[in-house]
């Protein structure tokens, strides 16, 4: 049975899985340039959401990718719009990089 990948996750969980998993994860931000340039998580790989249709070939299907923007509204429908592309394991990092800030690492400047 396949592993279950939650529709979201905390930002608590997202930071476990980073830790304790980092070669079965990928952290894919789906904010503009300009959002990316004010702060980033580190590791995150930057893929604007607009962009995403175009890397359909190259996102990797054996890995769990979890998805974050600045408050969780577009990266949730990047992740569903990439669940509907076949990819199962892909979860929504709820409350994005502002949540990120306030919960896990204050040194990601908030806006």
């Amino acid at each position: 049975m396949p592993d279950f990948h939650p529709l979201e996750l905390s930002v608590e969980e997202t930071k476990r899985l980073l830790d304790e998993k980092p070669d079965s994860v990928v952290l894919i931000d789906v904010r503009e340039p300009h959002e990316v340039a004010l702060c980033r998580i580190e590791g995150a790989q930057h893929i604007p959401m607009r962009q995403i249709p175009e890397h359909l070939g190259v996102l990797p299907k054996d890995k769990h990718l979890l998805i974050h923007c600045h408050h969780g509204g577009r990266s949730l429908r990047v992740t569903e719009y990439l669940r509907l592309q076949g990819y199962s394991a892909v979860s929504n990092v709820s409350g994005g990089i502002d949540a990120w800030s306030l919960v896990i690492d204050p040194q990601v400047p908030r806006y």
